[in-house]
């Protein structure tokens, strides 16, 4: 073991709080698991001012994976607010060392991320891009700068490195307590060797947590148990999809080019060696991730385990070693004083699983943190916003356990969690899917589709196409950061959307049933657009309290009291668990996206198809615009929408799954002479940008309010509804970004997060792009100042750390005024 972590834990656990001490009888919040993550939520909710917070852990604080940590701390992430929080959390440390009196042994040496080619320095182009409009501090230096600040680096293996001011490291076990002696500073308590044996809900909501030392009723309960996340979720009767995995990192023997430094050298990354290293006393601790994951416990993590560590296997890392000797020479000539071998848990997409579990009252989860001492503070501050104030201050979409549905079994958790470990220096690419914990949700029409040629992706873990090409074989595509061979497909996909018919399937959008007396008044309050009249249809954006979005939906009216909701399919759990909160007890909410697949026509011949199949009048005064009617379509019962995303005249069609090959083959039949096509998510993504139409998870988030996003154009400013006061407010006083459309002159198009510039300083920042084929131009969509948001305004947009020429659109550069899906 480490021996600065070692002296550390051992002086630490000198104090042991909650020894001996009787357990509260009740309590507004019972964290489970005393590590770093649920030491942070306790001193949050402290801090925040709910007093009445305990915190339970079974041995002593960091007994898992928090006292072994490797404790090398850094910004970057794939994520913006995640990188947001891991910053917020590195400043984080000063404070809680100052409140506590606990050193946290911080080091803010500064880190590099080195490029040893091509890819990996775009890879880090697009981070400095991104870090441009967030205010972190990173700039490129020179491989030979970096041999300067780091003189065992050989610098001949690398292109450039990507400086970040803010990294370094810390003691992981004094950084655990720290968070721990500040939140009894304001009032939390923890209790070391409590156990907790059982987690029951009572018939009033509140939670009865059973340990050996007694039973503490508590209003919420927070699942942080780390290596033991699985097993705290059973009690609950939750099966959580994270897995502990094995993860090995060396400490070497003093090196004299360290001990003579002069001054503590920088932590680094070296992204294709998959290797990062810092400084320890007078050697350096080098860590990797294997190129084959081992999952460790699989069945279960054993209550008895603590301070443990695995059996050390250095031969499963000893290709990544060999690298590390090539271009850290001094290692190859070192001593390896210890290696270590301890398990953390991963999460199926390595980012955390944290906030209220779907379909729980009360019950919360922090779990999968695997870079606990990089992201601990921001979810502990994001878990106390949520619990607090009702939401948290920025977007954590991508860290919401919500992301997750009933699909993500164990199993399934395992199979990706493993794989997510072996990527993790692993460059996944915008047009790139990952192979394993595949077709684990799939339609009726997926053989078929696979057939035709088309190339998959997920959504919600349901399999979905996203370009078609001229067979199976034919069916692959290079991952990179620029055009990739889908391009002249994509533009075939879109032609036959735009000039005849085509279809796509729409099984993944989310389909919700809200019926029962009280339904329309209910919605009148939760939406804040115009609820329809029976057989009509409106699009409204759903806000929080604080007027911050949190869903465009499609509302549907087939009745009085009777709605389908259609939305994104990612949201579904956590559009749930939204409603829950308020849905009177007359008023049912049936979240039925499984129960309803389909297929959208798209294209100018649409409705000549559509006629053929069915004994419906679908002539454009019959089936306005925006009208929608249960109906029998290529002879089965279906929900018939007059609504379209492409911008053309287009229809969508929802049937049971059962009837969805009969549905398609009618379609197939009555349309071979019209020239129907199939088409995938790309083209749609294309269409869609030319009429400067935003999606969820990319324009519309809980990041932006109705205003800047544009959303307040379909806002019912006539009535009450949630988040109103806070809408006007920010209406009444402007905005100061806002969200635009953008033509830029580039051969290589944005995907998201590139800076947008004007006059070299970052003004914005890209939410979506790609080509757009049928004005045969590049553009995105992005938010930038409102001061810069004026049609015709030039700007810059930087792509792979080249600057290009953006021009604001000042409305739809295609069928401007809707006549063609209006027609």
């Amino acid at each position: 073991m480490n021996d600065d972590l070692a002296q550390s834990t051992l002086n630490i656990q000198k104090d042991e709080s909650g020894r001996g001490k009787p357990l509260p009888s009740h309590a507004k919040v019972v964290v489970i698991g005393g590590g770093v993550v649920g030491c942070s939520i306790l001193f949050h909710l402290s801090k925040f001012g709910w007093k009445d917070t305990i915190l339970l852990e079974r041995n002593e604080l960091t007994s898992g994976s928090s006292w072994h940590a490797a404790g090398q701390i850094h910004t970057i992430s794939s994520d913006p607010n995640i990188s947001r929080l891991q910053s917020y959390t590195i400043k984080l440390y000063q404070e809680i060392e100052e409140l506590s009196g606990q050193s946290v042994g911080l080091h803010l040496t500064g880190g590099f991320y080195l490029a040893s080619n091509k890819t990996w320095y775009d890879y880090l182009k697009r981070e400095r891009s991104k870090a441009r409009y967030m205010g972190l501090n990173q700039e490129f230096i020179s491989p030979e700068e970096v041999a300067r600040r780091h003189p065992l680096i050989n610098p001949k293996y690398y292109h450039a490195a990507l400086w970040d001011d803010q990294d370094g490291d810390l003691d992981p076990s004094g950084t655990t307590y720290a968070f721990a002696k500040a939140a009894r500073h304001y009032g939390g308590q923890y209790f070391t060797h409590t156990p907790v044996t059982a987690t029951t809900m009572r018939p009033d909501g509140q939670w009865e947590v059973t340990t050996e030392r007694g039973t503490v009723i508590a209003e919420h309960v927070v699942n942080c148990g780390g290596l033991w996340a699985r097993e705290v979720g059973h009690m609950a009767g939750l099966h959580l999809p994270v897995q502990p995995m094995e993860h090995h990192y060396l400490l070497t023997d003093r090196i004299e080019e360290v001990a003579n430094f002069g001054s503590r050298l920088p932590c680094g990354f070296d992204y294709e060696a998959n290797l990062y290293f810092r400084q320890e006393r007078d050697g350096m601790l080098l860590g990797t991730y294997e190129p084959v994951g081992v999952p460790w416990k699989v069945e279960g993590t054993p209550w008895d385990f603590g301070h443990e560590l695995l059996q050390p296997n250095l031969e499963h890392i000893a290709d990544r070693l060999e690298l590390g000797f090539e271009r850290i020479p001094a290692l190859g000539n070192a001593g390896i004083k210890d290696a270590i071998n301890g398990p953390f848990t991963f999460g199926p997409d390595g980012n955390p699983m944290i906030g209220p579990v779907p379909g729980m009252r009360n019950y919360w989860c922090a779990v999968g943190v695997m870079a606990g001492f990089c992201q601990g503070g921001g979810v502990g501050l994001t878990l106390a916003e949520w619990m607090i104030d009702g939401e948290p201050s920025i977007d954590v979409w991508a860290m919401d356990v919500a992301r997750f549905g009933d699909w993500a079994s164990p199993d399934w958790g395992t199979v990706k969690s493993t794989e997510n470990y072996e990527r993790r220096f692993v460059m996944t690419f915008p047009n790139e899917t990952l192979p394993k914990g595949r077709r684990q949700q799939t339609t009726a029409l997926y053989d078929r589709l696979i057939a035709k040629g088309a190339v998959m992706g997920q959504s919600f873990a349901l399999e979905n196409a996203l370009w078609f090409a001229d067979g199976p074989e034919d069916a692959h595509e290079e991952p990179t950061f620029e055009r990739n061979r889908s391009f002249d497909y994509v533009a075939r996909e879109v032609k036959a959307v735009q000039e005849g018919v085509a279809g796509i399937e729409i099984a993944n959008f989310a389909k919700h049933r809200i019926a029962g007396p009280g339904a329309r008044d209910w919605l009148n309050r939760v939406m804040a657009g115009r609820i329809p009249k029976p057989g009509r249809i409106s699009l409204t954006p759903m806000l929080t309290e604080k007027g911050r979005l949190y869903g465009d939906l499609t509302v549907a009216c087939l009745g009085e009291e009777e709605f389908m909701l259609f939305g994104s399919g990612a949201m579904q759990d956590a559009h749930s668990r939204f409603w829950a909160r308020t849905l009177p007890e007359s008023v049912v909410h049936e979240n039925q996206t499984a129960e309803w697949h389909g297929i959208a026509l798209s294209g100018p011949k649409s409705r000549e198809l559509l006629g053929r199949i069915t004994r419906e009048d679908v002539s454009a005064e019959a089936l306005k615009f925006r009208d929608t009617r249960k109906a029998f379509v290529g002879g089965v019962p279906v929900i018939l929408n007059r609504i379209s995303f492409s911008g053309e005249l287009g229809y969508e069609i929802y049937c049971r799954p059962q009837y969805l090959i009969r549905l398609s083959e009618a379609i197939e039949e009555a349309g071979a002479d019209l020239g129907y096509c199939w088409y995938g998510a790309r083209a749609l993504m294309s269409l869609r940008l030319e009429k400067g139409w935003g999606a969820w998870g990319l324009e519309f988030r809980p990041d932006f309010n109705a205003i800047e996003s544009g959303m307040d154009a379909f806002i019912d400013w006539t009535k009450a509804f949630v988040g109103k006061a806070a809408t006007e407010k920010v209406k009444a006083e402007g905005v100061d970004r806002t969200l635009v459309t953008l033509v830029i002159d580039t051969p290589i198009d944005v995907t998201l997060d590139e800076a947008v510039l004007k006059d070299g300083q970052a003004v914005g920042y890209i939410t979506s792009g790609g080509y757009a084929h049928r004005v045969g131009k590049s553009m995105a969509m992005a938010y930038v100042g409102a001061e810069h948001a004026a049609p015709e305004t030039a700007l810059e947009v930087e792509i792979l750390g080249e600057m290009y020429r953006a021009v604001v659109q000042g409305g739809p550069v295609y069928d401007a005024n809707g006549a063609n899906m209006r027609s």
